[in-house]
């Protein structure tokens, strides 16, 4: 017996990958079939809720809809309260207190070569003034320094975490996971919500320094631009990630 659904939504759809709802199913098909291997991989090693897997083919990897809607959305007002927020930070914190993934994470070379390209992109492309680029550069080279890795999920966007009410009911997209820094994901999540990371930082426990989580800010903005525009995500000047780079003092 075949299910009866209302269509097939185009989640989103790149030159890498794409994700489509059929339902209650997301169904991912991406190039890389590592990156589907990895995400099923650290969803069965990460101690916190996540989509269930329904059938994994390579390359395509079938997923259950988790309940609840998603935290927020980059650029937009996040309509959730602050206690669904400290909730995301408590299921950060069991995250990053979980045994480390048994494969590399990006390193501080790495994070540096990746912040002069994307720099140098933004000057190439004139995307923003020489002073806002100089400034966020000074401010997200204070975050390339040494730091303990922990279980990150690497990609912890606000719209990758679910809630119901106050309660987070799993987080998504997982081919990004690795050892890395705490402070990345929690600066992640909260990328154009400054006025939430009190609550994140006070679900998460423990002493946060918020001066480098404004550092990741910075970086992630600066280094992901150049990808969003080559993706098909629309003229830079629209991003959200530049306003938040207009905005970091």
């Amino acid at each position: 017996m075949m299910a009866v659904v209302d269509g097939v939504e185009i989640v989103v759809a790149h030159s890498e990958r794409a994700t489509l709802r059929v339902g209650g199913v997301f169904v991912k098909i991406d190039g890389d079939q590592g990156r589907t291997d990895l995400e099923v991989e650290a969803m069965a090693l990460a101690p916190v809720p996540t989509p269930q897997v329904l059938w994994h083919k390579p390359p395509v990897l079938a997923l259950g809809a988790l309940a609840g809607t998603a935290l927020g959305r980059l650029g937009e007002p996040s309509t959730a309260s602050p206690a669904a927020w400290a909730a995301a930070g408590a299921v950060i914190r069991e995250l990053h207190d979980a045994a480390l993934p048994p494969w590399p994470g990006r390193s501080v070379e790495e994070s540096a070569a990746l912040l002069a390209d994307g720099c140098d992109w933004l000057v190439a492309n004139d995307v923003l003034s020489s002073e806002v680029i100089t400034r966020n550069r000074r401010i997200a080279d204070a975050a390339l320094r040494p730091w303990t890795p922990v279980f990150i999920h690497g990609d912890l966007q606000v719209d990758h975490v679910f809630v119901a009410g106050d309660e987070v009911t799993g987080i998504v997209d997982w081919s990004e996971a690795s050892p890395g820094d705490a402070l990345f994901d929690l600066a992640t999540l909260t990328i154009g919500h400054p006025e939430h990371l009190g609550d994140v930082v006070a679900g998460y426990g423990g002493d946060v320094d918020r001066e480098l989580i404004r550092a990741w800010w910075s970086w992630r903005c600066l280094c992901n631009v150049r990808w969003l525009a080559e993706h098909g995500f629309g003229p830079p000047e629209q991003m959200p990630e530049v306003a938040v780079l207009r905005s970091q003092r």
